[in-house]
């Protein structure tokens, strides 16, 4: 992961998605959502600290990572 700074202005235009392996009102619920500055990063945070620590991904990291969870590279989650 490549450290990346976002602006609250940056944040605040996010599209917030609930991941489908998130549990239902579970402690592991993650939110993720595209910035909106055309730049393909994606903003991830605990949906259940919304103003808390949100981590950005460049778009290869992203990709990276959404392909490896769809392949259960990390096991599965249910």
């Amino acid at each position: 992961m490549t450290p990346q700074q976002s602006s609250p202005e940056e944040l605040s235009g996010v599209a917030w998605r609930i991941s489908s392996f998130s549990d239902n009102g579970g402690p592991t619920c993650v939110e993720a959502g595209p910035l909106v500055d055309g730049s393909g990063r994606v903003a991830v945070r605990h949906s259940h600290y919304p103003r808390g620590t949100v981590v950005v991904y460049a778009r290869g990291e992203w990709a990276a990572f959404t392909a490896a969870v769809r392949a259960g590279e990390f096991g599965d989650p249910h």
